[in-house]
């Protein structure tokens, strides 16, 4: 084991002077656990008054378990400097780990050999128990089913006689719901003369109303019409007059201007008629 450690430091690449420090700090454990592995197997529990042996494993086991805190604990410290030395501690740890855990095992077993006798008993007396309930409960089932079963059929008698009472109850209801509708249907046979008579009659005043109505609505369009024509034949002749009174109006505005502009022609010229020219000599003269 101790060449297998060596060739585990010199194939990590590591410097000299660090493999012999990891030698130095791991070299020792190697040998403890050589000689526990030699000194566990010696060890063998196989009646519960081994007071003894199994002091001496129970001492075993927590030495190696000290030394297996040991080793994970230079583990940890060594690993803290460079990656390329926590991947040789890491291989070194597990193989002291693969050592010494196996032999801590076996010392756990030997040292705790009357507990794990009592639980041995405890799990046989438990399966014993789980079997009786288990048989306990089939049985159980069993009867429960048969009487499931017995239920059932007094349920499906019970079922039966239920039908035929609803059978007969049912054809009483269906004579029943016959003559309930003959009488409904008497009834709505009268309710349907006295319905159409009263439509009739309803029909009947209605005409009449309307008839009084078309007969308004003809008097009222004829006195409409009358007042219609009355204010047609008022608003022509206002507008005839009022016509004649613009006609009016205009001729007598049509002579003041033609009187303005006789007058005015007439200024024109008795103003020029002041000096005349003699067509022959061309001399002007006053009148």
């Amino acid at each position: 084991m101790s060449n297998e450690l060596q060739t585990i430091v010199k194939e990590s690449g590591l410097p000299q002077t660090k493999a012999e420090y990891i030698l130095q700090q791991f070299q020792h454990y190697f040998t403890m656990a050589a000689e526990w592995e030699i000194k566990a197997k010696s060890i063998v529990v196989t009646d519960e008054n081994q007071k003894t042996e199994m002091e001496m494993a129970r001492v075993g086991r927590l030495f190696l378990k000290e030394q297996r805190l040991k080793v994970e604990k230079a583990r940890k410290a060594m690993k803290k400097d460079l990656i390329i030395e926590g991947n040789a501690i890491e291989g070194i740890a597990n193989i002291l780990k693969a050592l010494i855990v196996p032999i801590e095992e076996y010392l756990d077993k030997q040292e705790h050999f009357v507990e794990n006798k009592k639980k041995e008993e405890e799990a046989r007396i438990r399966i014993e128990v789980e079997k009786k309930m288990e048989e306990e409960r089939i049985a159980k089932e069993k009867a429960e089913a048969e009487e499931r079963e017995r239920i059932r059929i007094e349920n499906e008698r019970l079922k039966a006689e239920a039908i035929e009472r609803e059978k007969q109850a049912q054809a009483e209801r269906e004579k029943a719901e016959a003559e309930r509708k003959a009488i409904e249907e008497k009834a709505r046979k009268e309710r349907e003369k006295q319905e159409r008579k009263l439509a009739a009659e309803k029909e009947k005043a209605r005409k009449e109303q309307e008839r009084i109505e078309s007969e308004k609505r003809a008097i009222e369009e004829k006195a409409r019409k009358e007042k219609e024509e009355a204010e047609r034949k008022a608003k022509e002749e206002r507008e005839k007059q009022e016509a004649a009174l613009v006609a009016q109006k205009a001729q007598a505005e049509k002579e003041r201007k033609e009187a303005e502009e006789r007058e005015k022609k007439l200024q024109e010229e008795l103003t020029n008629k002041k000096e005349v020219e003699c067509p022959f000599c061309h001399k002007k003269f006053s009148i």
